[in-house]
């Protein structure tokens, strides 16, 4: 949440800044996709599903990619 903040991105992945400071170097945590969106450069690794259904029904799960989520099952 606080670096999707502090490059201007919203829940939803799509940028919502006033600078132009803001996008730059935005593709060293984020990767651009469809429609000007932008989702984290990340994998999320758990044992247990719970944790990520926990990240997914959050505030900014729409943010991640079904991708980026991996983990075992109980």
């Amino acid at each position: 949440q606080t670096i999707a903040g502090e490059h201007g991105l919203d829940s939803s992945g799509i940028y919502a800044g006033t600078s132009d400071l803001q996008l730059e170097r935005m593709n060293v945590y984020f990767n651009e996709a469809t429609g000007n969106r932008y989702v984290p450069r990340a994998v999320l690794v758990d044992l247990e599903p719970g944790t990520m259904d926990a990240v997914e029904s959050g505030p900014f799960g729409q943010l991640f990619q079904p991708d980026n989520f991996v983990f075992g099952k109980s």
